[in-house]
């Protein structure tokens, strides 16, 4: 089995209702002049304090979103709904907003974090409006409280709009992308930027994301098997052809992967093709491993369902995401607090996908 079962998402509920809640341990990220700016993180980011960093506490966040408008019979829903409504306040996010207005924001946790808020509020404004899901996929949620979900985007709609801004200044001038299996990942981040600006007719946002796309990687040929990285959360060639899938028709996504990979079915190519032994999922850089595990699963999926049918590396590719997801869902619970404020996001984006109806990135071998 590659989805999730509703004993597995409701304790990843439960867990992400804890994390947005924690303050402590905290990895504490600015930068600061002098002893005054040592601000609790609770008082400089009251809505994301959480989950042990900004951006897990966003995605966390959305995990909270994404579970309670498709899976509202799950048990906990009422304890997700309050920890949204006591932390998603307009007061509490016009503080986050002012935060990325002012210099020390035009950086920080960029581009990961932004990814997610963007798709946290596209979530909840397709959530709110009715839009994403499908007539069937809607009866089966029960539609869920609208009415919260367009609270909560109204809430957090300054800070987007504050991000989206930032996004359109920085994408047209990047000379360059991130090619790192971690947060600075530039590909996976415009994934999930364009999905989110696709999901909001977000025209300009999408067209620049797409630009960036295909100025960064459009023309990237024989991809070195040197993968992965002891800190790779995300495989930046998988995540690179994932966000390539999205900006390219079949034909021509199949013409780019041809050359991108071309010897993908070769030996030396095994290390990204199977699992990659997780020795210590508790320790912060282990459950990195873990995590890479989920993240490779949807990328093989996304790549395997964007082919043409008969491709040489559809069967390849349907095979390698399922047996990486069957590994990664081992690690989800019992590895403590540097495995488990972040890793349920992963897994409950391949089960559920974000922003649609819920069919998620794990279609094959379900």
């Amino acid at each position: 089995m590659t989805r999730l079962d509703d004993t597995e998402r409701a304790g990843l509920l439960a867990k992400a209702v804890d994390n947005v809640r924690r303050d402590y341990p905290v990895h504490w990220t600015h930068l600061v002049h002098s002893a005054d700016e040592l601000t609790p993180q609770r008082v400089l980011h009251p809505v994301f304090a959480g989950s042990y960093d900004w951006h897990s506490c966003v995605h966390q966040t959305w995990l909270l979103v994404r579970l309670l408008r498709l899976r509202p019979e799950l048990p906990g829903v009422g304890d997700a709904r309050a920890a949204l409504d006591e932390l998603v306040t307009p007061e509490a996010c016009a503080v986050e907003a002012d935060f990325f207005r002012a210099e020390k924001g035009e950086h920080w946790e960029r581009p990961y974090g932004w990814a997610w808020l963007l798709v946290l509020v596209a979530e909840l404004r397709n959530w709110a409006d009715g839009t994403g899901l499908n007539e069937a996929a809607l009866n089966e949620a029960g539609g869920g409280d609208r009415d919260a979900a367009r609270r909560w985007a109204e809430a957090l709609r300054p800070l987007a709009e504050v991000l989206r801004g930032r996004l359109l200044a920085w994408l047209p001038s990047a000379r360059f992308p991130v090619r790192a299996g971690t947060h600075g990942n530039t590909a996976f981040a415009l994934s999930l930027i364009l999905d989110a600006a696709r999901a909001v007719d977000d025209s300009e946002l999408a067209e620049c994301c797409e630009r960036t796309a295909l100025r960064w990687y459009g023309s990237d040929t024989h991809y070195g098997a040197y993968e992965p990285d002891a800190a790779d959360f995300l495989s930046p060639a998988l995540a690179e052809a994932d966000l390539m899938r999205r900006v390219l028709d079949p034909a021509a996504f199949a013409g780019w992967l041809d050359g991108f990979l071309p010897d993908l079915a070769e030996p030396r190519w095994a290390g990204l093709r199977a699992p990659v032994p997780v020795d210590d999922p508790g320790n912060p850089y282990g459950s990195h491993l873990a995590g890479l595990a989920l993240s490779r699963a949807w990328c093989w999926w996304g790549i395997a369902r964007a082919l043409p049918a008969g491709h040489r590396f559809r069967s390849l590719a349907e095979a390698a995401g399922r047996e990486h997801a069957q590994v990664g869902r081992t690690y989800l619970f019992g590895h403590g607090y540097a495995a488990e404020h972040w890793l349920g996001t992963f897994a409950v984006y391949l089960d559920l996908g974000a922003l649609g109806p819920g069919e998620g990135r794990a279609t094959p071998g379900r």
